[in-house]
């Protein structure tokens, strides 16, 4: 079955996903729409140099809603624009891919949450960082039993500035929802992955202490987070922590995700882009499993096929994602992160941040 795919927002998370979609087999991209001409027209080079012929450029994305251009549409447009596409795409049967976060605020991702239940055609949130192999792979040697009964989940994310995009959307928390949620949502979704459970408390301490200080965007200055360190207690009694650096471009690694039982700890440790890295080289991630009884650290690296790496920031994250995706819009099934798992990861999110703001324990709600 050929899928054809409407890419809504063609900056640079929309290009990723033209990238990956032009790796999987039997798909095509035939609309994209942005309202940035310039990103239209970037887009549209990138759909015919992945052999999309002339994918029909469009300026406002309601040219697709009516049906007939596309089997399935990604959603990649800024975050504050999420709300209202997806309440124009919740009138459609349209399957979606919405990037994260799904909303910039947790009242906004909880109404389209609840408004989708019962909706037949799927709706999968993007949440790139559970499909990077290596942290695939962690996952299921947590549920092998590796760790033995898992207590603690760690990870650090030591990385490079908020990049460049049109308007300067991601500078400011009114746009993008803060750091803890445009960023972070990702690992607030992978705690709950490997966790099995929902979180009950969030502190959090972080500051904008390097990046962006001296910009001025018609006379604001961006208020973003650059670094925080957040802890998570979850009902089953784990917790987890994140510690998060973005003025950390020189770290070898980007991502280091460890998880820790009572028989023992298992780590992956992720490179960043290969496009951030002198030379332009791709660098292995690798799994390591400690085990208490034996004390003897076993290493092994985790390899993705290198055109599958450049075709992205994730480490092949995007991917895989979108293998799965297709496969249940051609086989049915159900997405793995739905749009109640992208609300959650957006109330954590928003929860680090107040708890930053006001230096409180912030209890969660626990909406279902």
């Amino acid at each position: 079955m050929s899928l054809r795919y409407a890419i809504i927002g063609a900056g640079m998370m929309g290009q990723e996903h033209i990238r990956n979609i032009a790796l999987l087999p039997g798909a095509q991209v035939t609309a994209i729409a942005d309202t940035d001409a310039t990103m239209r027209h970037s887009a549209g080079l990138l759909a015919k140099q992945s052999g999309f012929g002339d994918a029909a450029i469009l300026e406002d994305y309601r040219a697709i809603l009516s049906g007939g251009v596309a089997d399935a549409v990604v959603v990649a447009s800024p975050n504050d624009t999420h709300r209202s596409v997806m309440d124009d795409l919740l009138a459609t049967q349209l399957p979606v891919l919405l990037e994260k976060p799904s909303c910039t605020t947790a009242d906004d991702a909880w109404a389209i949450a609840n408004r989708a239940n019962g909706r037949q055609s799927p709706i999968w949130v993007a949440m790139e960082y559970r499909y990077m192999p290596p942290v695939a792979r962690l996952v299921d040697e947590v549920k092998a039993g590796a760790t033995g009964n898992p207590r603690m989940v760690s990870i650090i994310e030591h990385r490079y500035p908020f990049l460049q995009k049109v308007g300067n959307w991601n500078r400011f928390n009114a746009r993008s929802g803060g750091t803890m949620v445009e960023k972070c949502c990702h690992f607030f979704d992978l705690m709950r992955l490997v966790t099995q459970s929902e979180p009950v408390r969030i502190f959090a301490s972080g500051a904008q202490d390097v990046n962006h200080l001296d910009e001025d965007h018609d006379g604001a200055t961006p208020d973003i987070l650059d670094n925080a360190l957040v802890i998570v207690d979850f009902a089953n009694g784990m917790r987890a922590s994140l510690d998060l650096c973005m003025f950390a471009e020189g770290s070898y690694y980007q991502e280091h995700v460890s998880v820790t039982g009572d028989a023992g700890k298992i780590e992956a440790v992720v490179p960043g882009p290969a496009r951030f890295w002198p030379g332009g080289a791709e660098r292995v991630s690798e799994i390591i499993i400690s085990s208490r009884r034996d004390k003897a650290p076993k290493r092994e690296a985790v390899h993705v096929d290198e055109e599958i790496l450049r075709a992205g920031d994730h480490h092949g994250g995007t991917f895989f994602q979108h293998e799965k995706f297709a496969n249940i819009l051609r086989h049915g099934g159900k997405p793995d992160v739905s749009l109640r798992d992208g609300a959650i990861a957006v109330e954590m999110g928003a929860a680090a941040e107040r708890s930053i703001r006001e230096g409180i324990v912030v209890h969660m709600k626990g909406q279902s």
